[in-house]
């Protein structure tokens, strides 16, 4: 079994996010020994945004020399992506959606051919025997029925592109409110630790 661990968040020990996915991790861990588990930190490392160039380089233009290393990141986290049967995600809210390095890695595993394909019926996933657990922290509130709710952007957007790849029931576990003071902070992290920590291993 190979386990794919991505961090996203920029406040390294200070990061909520990253709390949360190392737990997520550690109880997959000890629950299946064996694991081969690979770690990326998409802030220490970040892919460039995708330019017109990486684009003509993808449809087969001759790749410019400046773009070359940052071309074979990209097929690497591809890689490494498509070979995990699970994928562990910390993800923090900023602005209301995910961080830019986030997008950027996602930009670099959504490729036609090799996790979803066109055809007559539409668009089929291809990456649908991973699990993907997320783990999300936001500052405020914003669950089904809050006065914030319509500017969720993080959890909706990242449900709606690992399903758009095959991936239809990833699994959340969220520290909401952490910037509404230390109380709130608290009870947070200590609830998604605890969730984290009874995560179906199976």
């Amino acid at each position: 079994m190979k386990l794919l661990h991505l961090d996203s968040s920029v406040l390294g020990p200070h990061s909520v996010s990253r709390q949360v996915s190392a737990a997520i991790v550690d109880r997959l861990r000890k629950a299946t020994p064996g694991f081969e588990i690979t770690y990326r930190d998409l802030t220490l490392t970040p892919l460039a945004h995708l330019s017109g160039s990486h684009l003509a380089a993808g449809q087969g233009a001759p790749t410019e020399a400046s773009l070359r290393e940052d071309i074979a990141a990209g097929q690497a986290v591809l890689s490494e992506f498509l070979a995990a049967d699970i994928v562990v995600l910390g993800a923090p809210m900023y602005n209301f959606t995910i961080p830019s390095q986030l997008k950027a890695w996602i930009d670099r595993i959504l490729v036609a051919g090799k996790t979803f394909k066109y055809s007559a019926q539409g668009v089929e996933g291809l990456a649908g025997n991973k699990r993907v657990i997320v783990a999300v922290s936001r500052g405020g509130f914003y669950g089904a029925g809050t006065p914030a709710a319509v500017g969720e952007h993080l959890e909706t957007y990242l449900r709606w592109v690992f399903g758009f790849i095959g991936v239809t029931n990833p699994e959340f576990i969220s520290a909401d409110g952490i910037g509404l003071g230390p109380e709130h902070r608290e009870k947070a992290v200590a609830g998604a630790l605890h969730a984290a920590g009874n995560l179906n291993a199976a």
